[in-house]
Order: structure tokens, then C-alpha cells, then sequence
């Protein structure tokens, strides 16, 4: 009787860790600091808040 319920207790133990392993939020690489420069510079050139040269050069500065 003992086995069975030592057995069970192993099988659930091991579905919960897969569980765990495979179904929570894994947590996602931050994005690099140049990324996000070249979004807010094509949010600025898409509002019009800085003209076509402007971004050219802005965007080459951080290429670099």
C-alpha cells in the first residue's frame, strides 16, 4: 500500500515540474539599448517631429 501511494506522489511531483517547466512565463531577453533608440527615432520621424535628413543622419550615428 505504501508503494503505490509513494509512487503516486512521485508521478504527481514529476507532472507538476513539467508543468512548471514548460507552462509559465519565461522571462524574455531585455531589449538592447540601440533597439530602442532606433524605435523612438522612427517614432519621431513617423510624427513628423524631425525631417528625412535629420533621421538619415541620426540613424547612421547609432548604426555606427
Amino acid at each position: 500500500m505504501a508503494m503505490y501511494l509513494i509512487f503516486w506522489a512521485v508521478v504527481i511531483l514529476f507532472a507538476v515540474k513539467l508543468f512548471k517547466k514548460y507552462f509559465t512565463d519565461r522571462p524574455t531577453p531585455p531589449k538592447s539599448e540601440e533597439d530602442s533608440a532606433l524605435k523612438i527615432l522612427r517614432e519621431r520621424y513617423a510624427r513628423g517631429e524631425i525631417d528625412a535628413e535629420e533621421f538619415k543622419q541620426k540613424k547612421s550615428d547609432l548604426l555606427e
